[in-house]
């Protein structure tokens, strides 16, 4: 998981990327490698407190509209995640 994280996110500019907040999930053992890597501060949600990570919550509930929970996501091609996801960004903000 981290070595996928530094990989997504060292596409941004540089100092975009400047703190990441996540859950207590064991795919974030090695958050210090994310830090390391992003050159980044790292903070994790108090459990069973999805508010702390409200841009994540959101961002899932948008994903819900294409990939239903339980969805075996490593079915889905990395082409139409892609293009999925430049629908969801390309929706009007506040």
């Amino acid at each position: 998981m981290a070595k996928s994280v530094i990989e997504a996110l060292s596409k941004l500019p540089q100092g975009a990327v400047k703190t990441i907040t996540c859950d207590r999930g064991s795919e974030f053992a090695n958050w210090r490698e994310i830090e390391k890597g992003l050159k980044c501060e790292k903070y994790f949600a108090d459990p069973y407190c999805a508010w702390q990570k409200g841009t994540n919550e959101n961002l899932n509930g948008l994903l819900r509209e294409f990939y239903p929970k339980g969805r075996d996501l490593t079915r889905v091609s990395p082409k139409t995640l892609e293009k999925n996801l430049a629908l969801i960004n390309a929706r009007p903000k506040k």
